[in-house]
C-alpha cells in the first residue's frame, strides 16, 4: 500500500477514536464510530484476496447495523428525555439499546459470531488492530454511559467468557483462537463494568498488552495456524522458549501478569456478594487455559520433522522491528509483582 494513503488511514483511525473520546454529543460518537470503520475497511481489505473481501464485507455490514442501532437509541433517547448528552443517560430503553448496539461493535457474546470470521480473514498487522484499537471507542462509550441494567451486563459477560472458552476449544487456526480469546477477555471487563470502571480499564491494558506479544509472535514466526508453530524452534528458539509463559498469561496463570485483572475482578465480584457469578467465571476461564495449553504443547514439545531448509530461517535477519516484542513480552510476564501499586491507583 501507498505509505500516503496508509499514513492517511491510520490518521483516520486515530481521528474517529479521538473524537469519540472526546465527545458528549451522541452524534458526535456516532461520526468518531463511523470515521474509525471506514478508516480501516481498506486496510483490511488492501490484500485484494477473496477472503479479506469477505471478512472486510462482513465487518463492514456489522458494523453498520450496530451503528444505525446506536443512531436510533440515541434519537430514541432524545425523543424520550429531551436531550443528547452521553452522560445523562436515564431511561432504560435507550440504555439498554445503546449497550447491545456497542456489544456487537465490539464483538461480545451473543452478538460474537462475526468476530471470530472477520478476524480470520485479515493479516495479522490488521487482525491486531482489530484486536486491540477498534474495541477503545465503543468501550469508552460503555464506560460512561454506566448502564443501570446490571443483569444485562452480567449476562452478556458471562456468555462471552463461556463462549470465549468454549469456541476456541477445537480450532486450529491461531486468528480464530485469538478472536475466541479477545471475546474471553471482553467478558471480564464487561462483568466488572459496573462496579469498577477503573479495573476494568485496568484488565484492558493488561489484555492489550498480553496481545500484542502473541500478535507480534506469530508475526515473527509467520504462523497462522497450531501445526506452523511446531517449526518455530529453528526458527527463533529464544522467544520460542518464553511464548509458552506469553500465553499462560493471557490464560491467567500466576506468577505472570495476566492473573492480576482476574484476581482482582473475582476479588471485587465477592465484594459485590456475586460468589456465584464470580465461580462460574472462574471455571469459565479453564476452558481458555486449555487451548493456551494445547498452543503451548504444539509450539514447545512437539517438533516438525525438520531438513536443511527448514532450519535455515533463524540465520536470516528479521525485517520485523523486535524491540516492541522483547518490550511487550517482558511487560506480559513480569507486571505481577506492581498489584499493589494497579490497586493503590485504582482507589484514586
Amino acid at each position: 500500500m501507498n505509505p500516503y494513503i496508509l499514513t492517511t488511514l491510520l490518521f483516520g483511525l486515530g481521528l474517529g477514536t479521538t473524537i469519540t473520546f472526546a465527545s458528549s454529543h451522541w452524534l458526535l460518537a456516532w461520526m468518531g464510530l463511523e470515521i474509525n470503520t471506514l478508516a480501516i475497511i481498506p486496510l483490511m481489505a488492501q490484500h485484494h484476496h477473496p477472503r479479506a473481501v469477505e471478512a472486510t464485507t462482513k465487518y463492514f455490514l456489522t458494523q453498520a447495523t450496530a451503528a444505525a442501532m446506536l443512531l436510533f437509541a440515541s434519537t430514541t433517547n432524545a425523543w424520550l428525555t429531551g436531550q443528547w448528552d452521553i452522560l445523562q443517560m436515564c431511561h432504560p430503553l435507550p440504555t439498554t439499546m445503546i449497550t447491545l448496539a456497542l456489544a456487537l461493535k465490539i464483538g461480545l457474546a451473543p452478538t460474537h459470531s462475526w468476530l471470530p470470521e472477520v478476524l480470520q480473514g485479515l493479516d495479522l498487522t490488521t487482525g491486531l488492530i482489530l484486536s486491540t484499537w477498534q474495541k477503545l471507542a465503543p468501550l469508552t462509550l460503555l464506560l460512561q454511559i454506566q448502564p443501570a441494567n446490571s443483569t444485562l451486563l452480567i449476562i452478556l459477560g458471562l456468555m462471552s467468557t463461556l463462549v470465549g472458552g468454549w469456541g476456541g476449544l477445537n480450532q486450529t487456526q491461531l486468528r480464530k483462537i485469538l478472536a475466541y480469546s479477545s471475546i474471553a477477555h471482553l467478558g471480564w471487563m464487561i462483568l466488572i463494568l459496573q462496579f469498577s470502571p477503573s479495573l476494568t480499564l485496568l484488565t484492558l491494558l493488561t489484555y492489550f498488552l498480553m496481545t500484542l506479544s502473541t500478535f507480534l509472535v506469530f508475526k515473527l514466526n509467520k504462523s497462522t495456524s497450531i501445526n506452523q508453530l511446531a517449526s518455530s524452534w529453528a526458527k527463533a528458539p529464544a522467544i520460542t522458549s518464553l511464548t509458552p509463559l506469553i500465553l499462560l498469561s493471557l490464560g491467567g496463570l500466576p506468577p505472570l501478569t495476566g492473573f492480576m485483572p482476574k484476581w482482582l475482578i473475582l476479588q471485587e465480584l465477592t465484594k459485590q456478594d456475586l460468589a456465584i457469578t464470580a465461580t462460574f467465571a472462574a471455571l469459565t476461564a479453564l476452558l481458555s487455559l486449555y487451548f493456551y495449553l494445547r498452543l503451548s504443547y504444539a509450539m514447545t514439545l512437539t517438533m516438525s520433522p525438520n531438513n536443511l531448509v527448514g532450519i535455515t530461517p533463524w540465520r536470516l535477519l528479521t525485517p520485523q522491528l523486535t524491540m516492541p516484542l522483547a518490550a511487550f513480552t517482558t511487560s506480559t510476564l513480569l507486571l505481577l509483582p506492581l498489584t499493589p501499586a494497579a490497586k493503590a491507583l485504582l482507589t484514586l
